[in-house]
């Protein structure tokens, strides 16, 4: 009897185990805020407002990047080339893409370090995230450009929550409200708004403000970030995250509105985007996307009767 009493405490105290671990566990993938926010969807009405991030469809998938076999990070649309931009990271490049996923110039980056980022700002100027150094560099480049140093451009170096290879990941800018969008992968997962860089008019001093809002990186129920896109139309604020497999839609409070599944059987995904990178609209709501090492991706929204 005593034999049987000490088999069934420790059954209990295992399961007691278990269940803590496995409540551990999808804490920490977030998946209960996730499947609040799932839920809470299904019955709310979407908002006018929202991209409705769910209604995209993959129309090109895994299309390989020929050309390139370093590792692809980050991506930017560039209205008025009308093609995209991603950087490697191994040897450091520029590369310009086409919106079908062909490459059209290298542009060799020079004491870049750790290049994780590139946004379009303006005609010509971009500026390009160094993860390791936490540095914001604004680079010029003319359509005859083959190398760009870092040296000569100017330079922001931010500094904090500094944790080794989990830092700048993602870039976006507002260029009605002059914000630039930094997001810090993890260990804390965090979206700066820096207001103030890049500098437009070198005549005068200026400010450099950096601001953050820990509501609603609290609310952002991924784990991790990789990439930024920002909606002018909405204002709305998009992050990609790749341990998550997802695309969040933030709204201007940073309230989550809808989100976008890379996992098979999503979006009319066959296979799951395996190390989604970088996302960027360009001004009809495409949507691009790329995935280590050289995948490239493009999604719709089908057409409105």
């Amino acid at each position: 009897m005593r034999r049987f009493t000490r088999s069934k405490s420790l059954v209990v105290l295992l399961s007691v185990v278990l269940l803590i671990a496995l409540g551990a566990f999808g804490q920490y993938l977030r998946l209960y805020e996730r499947a609040w926010f799932n839920l809470r969807s299904m019955w709310q009405p979407v908002s006018a407002q929202s991209i409705a991030l769910d209604q995209y469809q993959v129309v090109t998938e895994a299309q390989v990047i020929d050309g390139l076999t370093d590792n692809v990070s980050a991506l930017t649309y560039d209205p008025v080339r009308k093609s995209l931009f991603t950087v490697t990271n191994k040897r450091s490049e520029l590369v310009e893409l086409s919106r079908d996923g062909q490459v059209l110039r290298r542009v060799a980056l020079v004491g870049f370090g750790d290049p994780e980022a590139v946004e379009f700002i303006s005609a010509d100027t971009y500026v390009i995230a160094d993860e390791s150094g936490q540095r914001l560099i604004k680079v010029h480049l003319e359509r005859d450009t083959t190398f760009l140093d870092a040296a000569d451009a100017e330079v922001m170096t931010l500094g904090v929550h500094a944790s080794g290879n989990k830092g700048f990941e993602g870039l976006a800018y507002d260029s009605a409200g002059k914000r630039l969008f930094v997001a810090k992968e993890r260990d804390p997962m965090l979206i700066y708004e820096v207001h103030g860089f890049p500098h437009f008019n070198p005549e005068k001093s200026y400010a450099v403000h950096v601001i953050n809002n820990p509501k609603r990186d609290a609310g952002l129920f991924v784990r991790d970030l990789s990439s930024l896109q920002y909606d002018e139309r909405s204002g709305h604020l998009m992050a990609l995250s790749d341990e998550s497999r997802l695309i969040l839609e933030l709204d201007v409070d940073g309230r989550p509105l809808s989100t976008m599944s890379l996992s098979a059987g999503r979006q009319g995904l066959h296979r799951s985007v395996p190390q989604p990178e970088g996302i960027a609209m360009d001004d009809d709501g495409t949507m691009y996307l790329v995935s280590e090492p050289n995948l490239f991706y493009v999604f719709k929204k089908p057409a409105q009767d």
